[in-house]
């Protein structure tokens, strides 16, 4: 049965053991969708700690050796025509 946290120990536990994550950061990702999997227990929203790895290890890039090497998502950004 899994274990569920809710989201301050969510948050801390992304901060321990990825070195990012916040309360707010957990809320606004689930209005924009950019969130781990969570569920709801009426209306408070758990996590499982299996969900808030993937999900840290998603927001991690791959190693560099340089800040000139590019992905293809940052040349997306960065061609994005001005507003």
């Amino acid at each position: 049965m899994p274990q569920f946290i809710r989201r301050d120990e969510a948050a801390r536990y992304l901060r321990q053991n990825f070195g990012f994550g916040s309360k707010a950061t957990l809320a606004k990702g689930v209005v924009t969708g950019d969130t781990p999997q969570y569920r709801k227990i009426g209306r408070l929203v758990v996590y499982e700690r299996a969900a808030l790895d993937t999900w840290a290890n998603s927001k991690i890039s791959p190693p560099r050796k340089s800040s000139s090497e590019v992905t293809a998502r940052t040349l997306l950004v960065d061609e994005a025509p001005m507003p």
